[in-house]
C-alpha cells in the first residue's frame, strides 16, 4: 500500500507539472508584457522657461513643441521670441526655426535660420546665422557657423562668435566684410 501511495504521488506530481508547463506555454512562454511606449508629450503654442535655482536662463515662445516623457529634453520648432537672460535680466532676443533644449542642463541649441538680437541695444545690431548653442553652466552662447552681423546698412561675416556672459566679453573668428565710419 505505501507503494501504492508513493507511485500516486509521483503521478500526481507529473501531471501537476505538466499542467503549469502547458498554461506557461499558453500564457505565452513566461515571457513579460512589452514595455509601454514612450509617448512624447506634444505642445501647440506656449512658451518653455529654463530656470536656474533663483532666476531664468532662457524662455522660448513656440508654435510647436515635444517634450520627451520624463520632461528633461525636447524641441521646440517655430521659436517666434525667444530670450537669454543675463543676470536675471533680458539680454538677447532668439528667433529661430528649430531649438533642441535640455532642461536638465538649461543648454539649447538654435538650428535653421537663427535671428539674436541685443536687447536694449541703441546701434540696433543684430546676428543671422544657422547654429547657437547656449551652454548654462559656462554662461556662454556660441555662434559656430558663418554669422552676419548687422549694423544699421553694413553687414560684416564672422567665422564665429562666442559670447561669455560671465567675463562680459566677446570673441569673434575672422571678420570679412567693410564698414564705413564716419565722423
Amino acid at each position: 500500500m505505501k507503494k501504492r501511495w508513493k507511485r500516486l504521488a509521483v503521478v500526481a506530481g507529473v501531471l501537476l507539472a505538466v499542467y503549469v508547463g502547458v498554461e506557461i506555454y499558453l500564457a505565452g512562454g513566461g515571457a513579460l508584457p512589452p514595455p509601454p511606449a514612450t509617448i512624447p508629450l506634444v505642445m501647440h503654442g506656449g512658451h518653455v522657461v529654463g530656470n536656474r535655482i533663483a532666476t531664468k536662463s532662457w524662455v522660448f515662445e513656440y508654435d510647436h513643441a515635444q517634450l520627451d516623457q520624463d520632461g528633461t529634453a525636447g524641441s521646440v520648432d517655430g521659436v517666434r521670441n525667444g530670450i537669454v537672460f543675463r543676470k536675471g535680466k533680458p539680454y538677447l532676443r532668439i528667433s529661430a526655426q528649430h531649438v533642441q533644449v535640455d532642461l536638465e542642463n538649461l543648454d539649447f541649441t538654435a538650428i535653421g535660420k537663427v535671428h539674436v538680437e541685443q536687447i536694449g541695444d541703441p546701434t540696433h545690431r543684430s546676428f543671422d546665422t544657422d547654429l547657437v548653442t547656449w551652454t548654462n553652466n559656462a554662461k556662454t552662447l556660441r555662434m559656430e557657423h558663418p554669422t552676419y552681423v548687422h549694423s544699421g546698412d553694413q553687414t560684416l561675416r564672422i567665422d564665429g562668435i562666442t559670447v561669455d556672459f560671465d567675463e562680459n566679453t566677446i570673441h569673434f573668428g575672422k571678420i570679412e566684410g567693410g564698414v564705413q565710419v564716419r565722423k
